[in-house]
């Protein structure tokens, strides 16, 4: 499975790139009252719209200026989780989205929770991202919006139901495809220490 290269990180803090990572990590509980309180769907549509755009621009930022540090590739991940959930269950809550999805895209999260120990006993935090898990978060991330926007009714809300379920359905895929391939990833480390181990 291909990964995104890695470059170099550092131990910085104050970022452009982390910056915009808190203030999407911050967003998220708005973005639930949003949708759950008041129903200001076209506020919650804006709020999810801007993430997105985010999510991409911070990545970019840290590549085209060297700004990628340690702190940045957890929160960025991290960010995307926050927004996932809280977009589920609040779309859920709404009866949007049905729970089924809410739990497919919850126990594939479970999954990688378990390679925890895994990859702290190889000294790692996180594993590279792959391609397959940038257009999954991607196809979620405005799949999501979509499905907001399906509420309005009549053409323009039949016509964007059509496209947020579609984007929904293959990000959950491939949500699930690039967790196997994290899975895999971490199996094969966990080997690999293994077999580097010295004889008792």
């Amino acid at each position: 499975m291909r990964r995104v290269p890695m470059p170099e990180t550092s131990d910085r803090i104050w970022t452009i790139p982390n910056g915009l990572s808190f203030a999407r990590i911050l967003g998220v509980p708005v973005f639930l009252w949003l949708i759950l309180v008041p129903h200001a769907d076209v506020w919650a549509l804006a709020l999810l719209t801007l993430a997105g755009i985010t999510d991409w621009l911070d990545g970019a930022i840290a590549r085209a200026t060297g700004q990628t540090s340690r702190l940045g590739m957890l929160l960025d991940p991290l960010a995307d989780r926050m927004y996932i959930a809280a977009t589920l269950v609040g779309l859920a809550l709404r009866d949007i989205i049905p729970w089924w999805l809410v739990a497919l895209l919850a126990l594939r999260e479970l999954m990688l929770l378990a390679l925890v120990p895994v990859l702290r006993r190889r000294g790692l935090v996180s594993l590279p991202v792959t391609i397959t898990g940038k257009a999954a978060t991607f196809c979620l991330m405005w799949g999501f919006p979509f499905l907001l926007l399906g509420t309005v009714g009549g053409a323009v809300g039949t016509t964007a139901m059509a496209v947020g379920w579609a984007f929904a359905l293959w990000g959950t895929g491939l949500y699930w495809w690039a967790g196997i391939g994290y899975v895999v990833t971490a199996v094969r480390l966990s080997r690999a220490g293994q077999s580097s181990a010295p004889a008792h």
